[in-house]
């Protein structure tokens, strides 16, 4: 099959007025083609610099370059690339003798100075002995679709964003009404428990009171006695054979543990109370070390086997907040905190107060927070616990309750040596207003 050879380096005639595309030369015909194609298309030498040998009248609509520059300048094409995509081309452009064709993405400066986005396709052309002739390509404006991907990819990170927002104020709903039921279930509880623990209560102190006056007049009778000597014999033997002794003490001793048992079971109604606060949606003024001491009793079981708290309370004023939330913020960092410990561990549990502002501290002395972690322990869903150990959402949730409460969460931790939480918050609640 045998081809035309045309000289596109040599301006083909315009058409005559009076004539149309179709009646001119087909010499004419293909360079008014080539001219008016929206793409530039261009010829260059197949090695070294890949200098330039056609370019497309087109250009100059384009680039704002006339083709008789580009051609001028051997390293034209090169030096007009972006300096950050031009490392990629020149690295892979000697592929295009092995794969026979290339395409590109990349920014090129124009007449102006700015850059367009280009996207440049390369084909090698060889001639009868398989030998490189000559490159040939096509530049083809993709600036407004990389403008609309730009665009496609902001509003997809906004809509990823505002998915974690949906997410996280689901979770926190979620949350809150778990906190609900579990305040309704210790109002019911305290209803059910108070009443017998009340009459066991009140029974046990007039027991104590019984015991009291038996041991009492076992004294007397012993007193009575003594100046019977047969009498008093026989409540001697009695008394050993009973053990009188240990009797006296150890019902004392059952009597005290009893209603010190009773006590707790009270305290731990009240702690579960107070820690969910049921109802609650008003803000209030709280007081921070009562929340404290009812979490601390709630995750007693959770913390007592493997740690022991030490507490180091400062003065700290009432704070507007929703205190039933910083329960739950608190309790998530306890036990965090004792879970980074396999026994002999301390919490230290500091608080203080300065301008307006109070501060929360939990510190333990535990595994601490490898520091590729750190910087995402409050994203929601991350966690370094083994899967069924945790959800991921316990600091997420934390994070946004402090903040809703205008305040602040600072960590710092050490691998081996521990890990510090810092509550801040304002004692007058901007989100309370």
């Amino acid at each position: 099959m045998q081809f035309e050879e045309f000289d596109l380096s040599t301006p083909a005639p315009a058409v005559k007025s009076g004539r149309t595309a179709e009646e001119a030369s087909p010499v004419t015909r293909l360079q008014y083609l080539i001219d008016n194609t929206p793409a530039i298309i261009y010829c260059t030498v197949p090695s070294g610099d890949f200098k330039m040998t056609f370019v497309s009248k087109n250009a100059v609509n384009v680039l704002g370059y006339r083709p008789e520059q580009m051609l001028a300048d051997p390293n034209f094409w090169f030096d007009h690339i972006h300096p950050d995509d031009a490392p990629n081309i020149f690295s892979s452009l000697a592929l295009i003798f092995s794969e026979g064709q290339r395409s590109y993405d990349y920014r090129f400066r124009i007449h102006d100075g700015s850059y367009l986005w280009m996207h440049d396709t390369l084909r090698l052309i060889r001639d009868d002995q398989g030998l490189p002739l000559e490159v040939i390509g096509s530049l083809t404006d993709i600036t407004m679709r990389k403008r609309m991907e730009e665009d496609l990819k902001i509003k997809g990170a906004e809509q990823q964003a505002l998915i974690g927002e949906l997410r996280s104020a689901h979770e926190q709903l979620l949350q809150a009404e778990k906190m609900a039921s579990i305040g309704q279930l210790a109002a019911g509880i305290a209803h059910e428990i108070n009443n017998p623990v009340g009459f066991v209560n009140s029974n046990m102190g007039s027991l104590k009171n019984y015991v009291d006056t038996l041991l009492g007049v076992i004294d007397h009778y012993e007193l009575a006695a003594a100046p019977h000597p047969q009498l008093a014999a026989q409540l001697a033997a009695l008394r050993q054979q009973a053990d009188l002794a240990f009797l006296k003490d150890d019902v004392v001793d059952l009597v005290r543990e009893s209603m010190d048992g009773l006590k707790r079971v009270k305290d731990i109604v009240e702690a579960l109370k107070d820690f969910s606060h049921v109802g609650e949606t008003e803000w209030h003024v709280a007081d921070i070390h009562q929340g404290l001491d009812s979490t601390l009793n709630i995750v007693s079981n959770e913390i007592k086997y493997k740690t022991r708290v030490d507490k180091q309370y400062g003065v700290l004023p009432p704070v507007t907040c929703l205190a039933s939330q910083l329960n739950q913020v608190f309790m998530n960092l306890l036990v965090n905190a004792a879970q980074s410990m396999h026994g002999n561990g301390v919490i230290s549990l500091r608080t203080g107060a300065a301008n307006g502002w109070v501060w929360i501290e939990v510190a333990d002395n535990g595994s601490g927070i490898a520091p590729e972690n750190l910087h995402r322990i409050f994203e929601p869903f991350f966690t370094t616990k083994a899967v069924g150990s945790g959800t991921g959402l316990g600091l997420s949730l934390s994070y946004g309750i402090v903040k809703r409460h205008g305040g602040r969460i600072e960590v710092a931790s050490e691998l081996g040596v521990g890990t510090r939480f810092t509550v801040h918050l304002p004692v007058l609640a901007v989100t309370a207003k």
